[in-house]
């Protein structure tokens, strides 16, 4: 790893515990998701740095919509204004923090004590490759079979969902002109 990438590291992984901090920190639902988000975009920079390109994607491509759709939903439904009103992310502050210090200890006593694997062989040269023929190799009908059959449901169901045509404006022999459009405020318009 060159030394742009080694700090581009450093700084992301900076900026997403700087975030993971605001997350418990800031006293608004709208802003820690804003936060988290921003934490989250930085893990997955960290993830493709460190060689797993699709992977990184994937997790900002994830992360981005989960929080836009979460954002979207307490702007709509939320009883205070927007999830601006002051609240706390935080229960249990003692309780909290003993509990996250003892699990954070542990994780660092286990990257020092296991005995990590040595790498046997080389590198493969496509990682995403490596990867997806890992995770998929028993199922990949399925999941073919199945991205379809998703894709098929959503059409039939913004087909269904709709109560006219694009051309059921223009009549059923198509010769209505100028067409009869209700979004439009009627004839002649």
């Amino acid at each position: 790893m060159d030394v742009t990438n080694t700090v581009l590291l450093w700084a992301l992984g900076l900026l997403a515990l700087t975030g993971g901090v605001l997350v418990f920190t800031l006293r608004s639902m709208a802003r820690v998701t804003f936060a988290l988000l921003g934490c989250l975009v930085c893990v997955g920079g960290v993830v493709t740095l460190l060689g797993l390109p699709y992977l990184g994607v994937v997790i900002v491509l994830m992360m981005v919509m989960e929080m836009v759709i979460m954002a979207v939903f307490m702007i709509a439904y939320m009883m205070d204004p927007a999830g601006l009103m002051p609240m706390s992310m935080v229960h249990n502050t003692r309780g909290a923090l003993v509990i996250s210090g003892a699990v954070f200890a542990a994780l660092v006593a286990g990257i020092f004590l296991v005995p990590w694997p040595g790498r046997t062989g080389v590198r493969p040269k496509d990682t995403t490759f490596q990867l997806g023929r890992s995770l998929m190799e028993d199922q990949m009908l399925t999941m073919i079979t199945l991205g379809f059959v998703l894709l098929a449901t959503m059409v039939g169901a913004t087909v269904l969902a709709t109560r006219r045509g694009r051309y059921d404006r223009f009549g059923d022999e198509l010769d209505r002109r100028p067409a009869d459009d209700p979004a439009g405020g009627g004839v002649g318009r």
